[in-house]
């Protein structure tokens, strides 16, 4: 009896490493996905910004979003993307299923925030809107904690409300040095798509 309980810890050990790599190799391929260039050619040459079409579910009105701290480009980033380049754009009423993933050595968070400014003018994100969803922390401790380095967090936000919206870091001064994007939510908006 004694032999075969050491080998149950080894068991759940091997299967959650295996889990682990393919949240993460999933996580990857989404982030691919969202950063990719759009394959539709456009002849019209007056806006510099391609729409990047993200994977959603018509028949539950989910978006499935992902975001990653890159190691490459600004320091503090959403997909490689710093102060309000990328911008979001979601049909009215509809959730989004988020993938968090940080490849950075510093740990980070995920906030959705109906911010009451156009950009981030204080340390703390609290103080320029309302926190709405957290990934990676709560809403008690997402000033100094977040996800480390090679991490993968998930969360589902929603149904949201027509408005625009902040994704932010919440780590004190993260998302005035930068790590900010817009989330757009309008019932204009019939397939859920990004700019970067």
């Amino acid at each position: 009896m004694k032999a075969q309980s050491s080998f149950l810890p080894v068991i759940v050990g091997i299967l959650v490493a295996i889990i682990a790599v393919g949240v993460s190799v999933y996580a990857y391929y989404e982030y691919q996905i969202l950063s990719a260039p759009s394959s539709v050619t456009s002849t019209s040459v007056t806006s510099t910004s391609s729409q990047i079409p993200l994977k959603y579910d018509s028949s539950n009105k989910t978006v499935f979003l992902t975001i990653a701290v890159l190691t490459s480009g600004p320091t503090f980033n959403f997909n490689g993307t710093s102060n309000g380049q990328l911008i979001i754009y979601i049909p009215a009423g509809w959730s989004v299923y988020v993938t968090f993933t940080n490849e950075q050595s510093l740990p980070h968070n995920l906030i959705l925030l109906k911010n009451s400014t156009a950009t981030p003018n204080n340390a703390d994100v609290a103080q320029f809107g309302k926190i709405l969803y957290v990934i990676g922390a709560t809403t008690s401790n997402y000033e100094t904690i977040g996800i480390s380095s090679g991490q993968v967090a998930t969360g589902l936000w929603g149904p949201l409300n027509p408005g625009v919206y902040m994704l932010v870091c919440g780590i004190l001064g993260h998302a005035e040095s930068g790590m900010w994007a817009v989330v757009v939510v309008s019932s204009n908006v019939t397939t859920p798509y990004a700019i970067m």
